[in-house]
């Protein structure tokens, strides 16, 4: 019967030693019995560490409800439900709706990562009545016996019960690098990953108790962190904050004490002040436009895992891609087979036959060879070396069956044989061709020595063809019209890579650099990589170091990749995409997860945070330049002693047919344009002259009215004239914002100006917004002062264009 390649378990003395834990756990070599797992789930003893993707039912309740200017405006609204009508009251009403739909929009998304983050959980193996299944994380208990192998992160802490040259990279959580040898007995630690080689090891820690349980929990959760777009609001509502206090004092004192006006209509003016000031749906409209975004992703099967992750791919402009998996298919074929130094063609076959079954975790190359050299042989291994991405090659000793005995590597033909070796000159003609040639060759030294690549005798070469996948070139061709700079980075031979690149037709593919012979420097090596766009034999390490370059040149950069070769640059980049279908590793430390497998759903995602970013960034300047014009009309007043134009119905109607109504329709609507950085600058170099020209035309025309009208239905004129003057201006900003124009946009500003016209017409409506218009020279005089409002818009906007550019 065939041997397998690894190390007999059968024994029982390779059992990690019982731990401190009462009662003690008792370890078995077939794992577990349903009995015992049936008595330790009972005890509690599961690893029952509540992993979500999304934020709790309470916490979106909470941070959508209990905000700070949602508490400003909670006590105004109740002042005013005291000492005014309740048309005075509506801008409470609005809040209360803008708070539900914040909460709705963001439990659909809940739902939609939650339903995603089920699809893509890893399914650790664990041995259980001596045969393996797998099974749900969650459901481990304390005792079992857990199956690892290449690219499975080791998800609770525990004991080597059984190791096959494994090695387990701990990086995630010690910062070390290198990879480390692990042998039965020795502690493994959850969030570390195996990077080569496999075994078995018994759970001893489950639960909260396991080392990086809060780590992962936190590491999995839908966070909020690290977004322009949030830090940006953030920073200007704190700046907001700060103007609005004093200015708010001022406007108490003013109305309350020096008017000495009717208590309850100076109140209610006063807080007919304050509300406009603040663009209290400017975060409602972020989160609904961050939801919207998540939920569009996840029907798309891509599981976005941190949230700014929309955000963060919009504004990357360079995109680093693993060749394996990600432009190229998993799955390869053998098209050829040479053998070398006269060896003889049966034997080559009957060795990579041996090679075969020697591992117990073939990788996508083995599993090509297993299908073409399905010879089933009497050797038996006694020694095995499993592939690793850092060595470029893995190996197998065999007890052939008559006497003799063989120690053979399998790998990459420019790492196992020498420079000046004439068999590489053939194969470069065969990398020239986009194939992937292994070497297999036999060497004299144990598998265990540091030297057992050297003087190695090249006995055949494994050529294999790669499928490309059909949607890669689409993908590269609109990045490539995005301006988005693609680089390859592979561990396979540059010019393989450079042809399989070529063959997809992307830019700079025939500049293919060896990564061996690129500087360690980093910023040399930044140099080359600015200039380059084909990477090749990249190892681990190098490819963390490659990102680091690109960006200490100032560039954001996105990492894919699917195995677990590629989970520390992953780790480092700013946004880290993995497919689905790639190691647990990989899946775990990135934002973006494509559960699908398909590169094709990249431009998706560009597509989905360009389109937050830029209509965040309209709808921005809308509500910003209302706080703008509010604070300065607030100025205005208290230096002029006179009564605060508008009650807070007036500001209502305006806010929600300028801002409210448009704004939502805009943040959700598509978006193509580029994601560019400094936001903030962006957004108030537009919206400090557009309130600046807003309240300018506003007070003018309020100061005119004053003296035109006379009598004791004066304020109510004066207020209606002021009103039309900002409504104007301010449908000529949300027409600029509206720009370019479409059909529904243009219906938009349309159908907010016909609403408008409805309350100014229908008799009972301008009873209940207090809004009618007195005479004819003033009303006119009010639409000639906001079309020199308007043409000052005009200029302003564009001179800002040319002085201030974005």
């Amino acid at each position: 019967m065939t041997q397998r390649a690894k190390i007999d378990t059968g024994g029982g003395e390779t059992g990690p030693r019982p731990g401190p834990a009462e009662p003690p756990v008792v370890h078995h070599p077939a794992g577990l019995t349903a009995a015992q797992v049936a008595e330790r789930v009972a005890r509690g003893e599961v690893n029952d560490v509540p992993l979500r993707s999304s934020r709790s039912t309470t916490d979106i309740v909470r941070a959508n409800v209990f905000t700070r200017f949602n508490a400003i405006i909670g006590v105004l609204w109740v002042i005013m439900l005291i000492v005014a009508p309740i048309q005075d009251s509506l801008f409470g009403f609005v809040i209360v709706a803008n708070t539900g739909i914040g909460i709705v929009q963001e439990l659909r998304a809940k739902k939609t990562l939650d339903g995603l983050a089920v699809i893509g959980e890893a399914k650790p193996t664990v041995r259980r009545d001596g045969a393996a299944a797998e099974i749900s994380t969650s459901e481990i208990v304390l005792g079992d016996l857990i199956e690892l192998g290449p690219g499975d992160k080791v998800v609770v802490d525990g004991e080597v019960a059984e190791a096959d040259s494994l090695e387990i990279d701990e990086s995630l959580l010690t910062g070390e690098a290198d990879p480390v040898v692990k042998k039965p007995g020795d502690l493994m630690m959850s969030g570390s990953f195996v990077v080569a080689g496999g075994g078995a090891f018994t759970a001893t820690k489950v639960g909260r108790e396991a080392y990086a349980a809060q780590l992962a929990e936190e590491a999995s959760r839908f966070t909020l962190v690290h977004s322009e777009l949030r830090t940006g609001i953030s920073t200007i509502l704190k700046y907001v904050t700060w103007m609005m206090v004093p200015t708010a004092i001022g406007l108490v004192i003013s109305q309350l004490v020096v008017k000495n006006n009717d208590f309850k209509e100076a109140v209610a003016r006063t807080v007919g002040g304050i509300v406009p000031m603040i663009p209290e749906g400017l975060v409602l409209l972020t989160s609904v436009a961050f939801a919207v975004g998540v939920i569009r992703l996840g029907r798309r099967q891509c599981l976005v895992q941190e949230l700014p992750a929309i955000e963060g791919l919009a504004r990357v402009d360079v995109v680093c891609l693993d060749k394996t998996g990600t432009l190229t298919e998993g799955g390869m074929d053998v098209t050829d087979l040479h053998p070398l130094n006269g060896s003889d063609e049966g034997y080559v076959r009957k060795v990579l036959g041996a090679l075969g079954e020697s591992d117990p975790r073939p990788n996508a190359s083995l599993q090509a060879i297993i299908a073409a050299y399905p010879e089933t042989v009497e050797w038996r291994c006694t020694e095995s070396l499993p592939f690793s991405s850092a060595r470029k090659y893995s190996g197998a000793s065999f007890s052939e069956g008559n006497g003799e005995n063989s120690t053979w590597l399998l790998g990459a033909p420019d790492v196992l044989l020498l420079p000046e070796d004439p068999t590489l000159t053939k194969i470069d003609h065969l990398n020239e061709q986009g194939l992937r040639v292994l070497l297999l060759a036999r060497t004299t030294h144990e598998l265990d020595d540091p030297g057992v690549a050297t003087d190695v005798r090249p006995t055949a070469l494994i050529v294999l063809e790669q499928r490309l996948r059909p949607d890669a070139a689409a993908t590269l061709a609109y990045f490539a019209d995005q301006r988005v700079a693609t680089k390859v980075i592979s561990g396979d031979n540059a010019v393989a890579v450079g042809a399989v690149a070529g063959k997809l037709d992307m830019p700079g593919a025939e500049n293919t650099i060896d990564a061996r012979q690129l500087p360690t420097d980093r910023e040399e090596m930044a140099k080359v990589l600015d200039e380059n766009a084909v990477f090749g034999r990249v190892t681990p390490q190098q490819k963390r170091e490659m990102v680091a370059a690109l960006q200490s040149h100032g560039h954001t950069v996105a990492m894919t990749g699917d195995g677990v070769n590629d989970v520390l640059a992953l780790k480092d980049a700013d946004i880290g995409v993995s497919m689905g279908s790639g190691s647990e590793a990989t899946r775990a430390v990135a934002q973006i997860v494509l559960l699908n497998n398909s590169f094709a759903s990249l431009p998706s995602v560009v597509a989905e945070g360009r389109r937050v970013i830029g209509n965040i960034t309209r709808v921005a300047t809308l509500f910003l330049t209302k706080t703008v014009y509010s604070v300065l009309l607030a100025i205005l007043v208290v230096v002029s002693q006179v009564e605060y134009p508008f009650l807070p119905r007036h500001l209502t109607l305006l806010s929600t047919l300028t801002i409210g109504v448009p704004a939502f329709f805009l943040a959700l609507a598509p978006n193509k344009e580029r994601a560019k950085p400094n936001f903030v600058r962006r957004v108030m170099r537009y919206a400090i002259p557009g309130g600046v020209i807003a309240a300018a035309a506003t007070f003018t025309t309020y100061l005119l009215a004053r003296h035109y009208y006379t009598g004791t239905d004066a304020l109510g004129a004066e207020t209606s004239a002021a009103t039309l003057t900002l409504f104007l201006v301010s449908m000529w900003v949300l027409a600029i914002i509206a720009r370019p124009y479409t059909w529904w946009r243009l219906a938009l500003v349309a159908a907010m100006g016909a609403a408008f016209l409805l309350v100014l017409a229908v008799p009972w409506l301008q009873d209940f917004f207090a809004l009618k218009l007195v005479g004819v020279t003033m009303p006119w005089t009010a639409v000639f002062i906001a079309a020199g409002g308007c043409v000052l818009l005009e200029v302003a906007w564009r001179w800002v264009d040319r002085r201030f550019p974005a």
